[in-house]
């Protein structure tokens, strides 16, 4: 969600799954006027000590069926099917425009169409891809793949924003602020190169993940076969053989999240030095980089052992990857048996999605990732309303100001690091609905019957965007998200936090509901945001971005000693038999979680300047936080997408952050939770990382 990481790890936007949210029909207003919680979700039957969320959420839980087209439903799905209904409004009134030819009205028309219309996508078959299998075939010598691989770089991985380490082309790029110079903008270098979501599935013994080995490896052959490629299953196999040796060189999770490891600095001369194998010059000036001196490389082990990789390994087993990945990457509007075969093991193999999802609101989802400002600057206008934004900025104030007297109290926290944390939190920029700028798509070629070329040309343009960015004064400003995206970001670079319009909705935020369910929900994703500035990641940058130590040993050391115990606590929670959740791996999510709702609690409670809430629906003021709170996080996943989240996501599954409640005193005695029953925890066991 999404992030530094973004608050929901963007699975939103994607047709595979969503990370939390209720089903339609359980919303504020079914649950009792102005009480903002869905009395009708508990389950009475549980204690709230034992499980807090089965407690909150079991009776919806109970009665609500995942979608056929999705692998999990929850709030997110209600709130995100909202937005999704905005947009597809959107861009229903751009089909009826007509509008001329360069606007932006007839871009969105445009893509839509393009992706659509299914029957000219049959009919051209592969010939989009044409010279492209031609160009791959064509290649001569490992320079002229050196130049292929430079040409294919694109800006499609967050390692700082949204933890998105993922891409099949063999590196992946990022652009940013320079983390040691804030005032400078560098690329980042980050590793890729596989087809699987990271690296355990190529390299774990657990017998799931070798059989969902099998299946890639039938996958990679059934796709290679579709596009008429001679022996498909030999190239299959040295596709799989090939990224299984990338797979070996990468490194996990936990080691990409450190920071400290990603801190490395190289000039253009050093590649050569460092990671022989690949022609730099080549790569470089094919990448659109050929005169930029300044780099940070984020992987550089694994930088080092892929370029010898492209030096060992033939040439035909580079071919066959490349020609592989190239067709992968556009199957959505390639003909419908390579869109199926895509689905069938993507979506429903790795995270049990029965049936895709209707073609129209697949094509609303790419109008957004690539047209993304275009739409977003009619959302804003049409579904975002003032009052709510001065509401948004109001609650904001207030979060703030609670994180602030927090850190000012804190007995255990040096003066001088009280100070520096103070000033990162007084200068902290929040974007709330949409962006002061945004981006002009005029250079963007969309056309109405090139599906492929479409999706071709935004990629290169999104790129273009990026790399604009170097040589140029740092834009703190900056958003990373959509208008239209259900979900938050923190950006530790900028000091700054995105709150997009979307998200601004009910259930999350209702202007009309009690105060306490709108601390308890959107307040605590305000919270949570703030709070990753303070995360075991945010923790490290200073007010101004800059990668700075600027605490003392002493209280280093105490911060990481709470974040070992909240590890700790989630390494505990067993979420199907035998497979535990991994502390160390949610572990920014997690502190920022706890961090979060204890600054959302206390803004509430300073809210209510000094007077106890009313008593509203049998709850008082603290029982509709928290359940509000818990219910934000009401989730019922496919066990698939389950086990892929565990492995690979930085956050924990949604329902064991809403157990995030039994770190807060002021949980116990709103629902009587006493010694004994399961989720209890004594004072000195509850973790209060800020």
């Amino acid at each position: 969600m999404t992030t530094r990481a973004a608050l929901f790890a963007l699975l939103l936007a994607t047709a595979a799954c969503t990370p939390g949210g209720g089903a339609p029909g359980n919303t504020t207003a079914e649950a009792g006027a102005g009480i903002g919680v869905d009395v009708a979700g508990l389950n009475k039957a549980v204690k709230p000590g034992d499980d807090f969320d089965e407690y909150a959420n079991g009776g919806w839980r109970a009665r609500t069926e995942i979608p056929a087209d999705r692998s999990n439903t929850g709030v997110f799905l209600e709130v995100f099917n909202k937005a999704e209904a905005n947009n597809l409004a959107i861009v229903q009134a751009a089909l009826k425009a007509n509008a001329a030819d360069g606007s932006d009205q007839r871009r969105v028309a445009d893509w839509y169409n393009a992706y659509t219309d299914t029957a000219a996508i049959e009919a051209r078959g592969l010939a989009p891809l044409g010279a492209e299998m031609d160009d791959i075939a064509g290649l001569p010598d490992k320079k002229a793949l050196s130049a292929m691989l430079g040409a294919n770089l694109r800006a499609d991985v967050d390692p700082l924003n949204a933890t998105d380490f993922e891409t099949g082309n063999l590196f992946g790029l990022f652009v940013a602020q320079a983390l040691d110079r804030p005032d400078a903008t560098v690329p980042y270098l980050l590793q890729g190169g596989l087809g699987l979501p990271e690296r355990d599935y190529y390299l774990s013994d657990k017998p799931e993940m070798a059989t969902i080995r099998s299946q890639y490896r039938a996958y990679v052959g059934k796709l290679l076969s579709l596009a008429n490629i001679t022996e498909p299953d030999a190239r299959a196999q040295r596709v799989f053989e090939l990224e299984t040796k990338i797979a070996r060189a990468h490194a996990d999770i936990a080691a990409s999240q450190d920071i400290h490891k990603a801190d490395n600095p190289w000039k253009k001369a050093d590649f050569a030095k460092k990671a022989p194998g690949i022609d730099w010059d080549g790569f470089w000036k094919a990448a659109g980089l050929g005169t930029q001196q300044d780099f940070i490389v984020w992987h550089p082990a694994t930088v080092t052992a892929v370029a010898k990789l492209v030096e060992s390994e033939p040439l035909q087993a580079w071919q066959d990857w490349l020609t592989f990945h190239r067709i992968n990457e556009v199957t959505d509007v390639l003909p419908a048996r390579f869109d199926q075969a895509h689905f069938d093991f993507f979506n429903h193999t790795l995270n049990g999605q029965p049936k895709p999802r209707p073609r129209d609101k697949r094509a609303i989802a790419s109008v957004n990732e690539w047209l993304g400002d275009a739409v977003g600057q009619l959302y804003v206008k049409d579904y975002f309303p003032a009052s709510s934004k001065a509401d948004i900025q109001a609650m904001v104030k207030g979060i703030l100001g609670a994180f602030d007297k927090r850190v000012a109290a804190l007995p255990w926290m040096a003066d001088a690091t009280k100070a520096e944390a103070r000033r990162k939190i007084a200068g902290m920029q929040v974007g709330i609905g949409y962006p002061e700028t945004w981006r002009n798509y005029a250079k963007l070629e969309i056309k109405a019957d090139d599906p492929v070329g479409n999706l071709r040309r935004a990629e290169l343009a999104e790129y273009r965007h990026q790399l604009a960015k170097l040589g140029k004064p740092v834009n703190r400003g900056e958003w990373w998200m959509t208008p239209q995206t259900v979900n938050a970001v923190n950006l530790p670079l900028q000091n700054a936090l995105n709150f997009p319009a979307a998200i601004l909705q009910a259930p999350f935020y209702d202007p009309a509901a009690d105060p306490a369910a709108n601390y308890g929900a959107i307040g605590a994703v305000i919270g949570h945001e703030i709070s990753h500035s303070f995360d075991d990641l945010g923790a490290n940058f200073d007010a101004s971005g800059r990668l700075r130590n600027w605490w003392t040993p002493q209280d280093l050391a105490r911060f990481k000693a709470s974040g070992k115990a909240l590890a700790a606590q989630y390494d505990a929670y067993e979420a199907l038999p035998g497979l535990h959740l991994k502390g160390q791996q949610t572990l920014s999510e997690n502190i920022a979680d706890v961090a979060g709702l204890a600054a959302a609690y206390d803004a509430y409670r300073a809210s209510l300047n000094g007077k106890e809430a009313p008593v509203i629906g049998g709850l008082s003021g603290d029982q509709r936080f928290f359940l509000a709170y818990a219910q934000a996080w009401r989730d019922k996943s496919r066990e698939q997408q389950l086990r892929s989240r565990i492995a690979t996501d930085g956050h924990a599954p949604a329902r064991w952050r809403a157990q995030t409640v039994r770190n807060l005193d002021a949980w116990y005695p709103a629902f009587e939770v006493k010694a004994g029953e399961k989720l209890f925890l004594t004072p000195e066991q509850r973790v209060k990382v800020w």
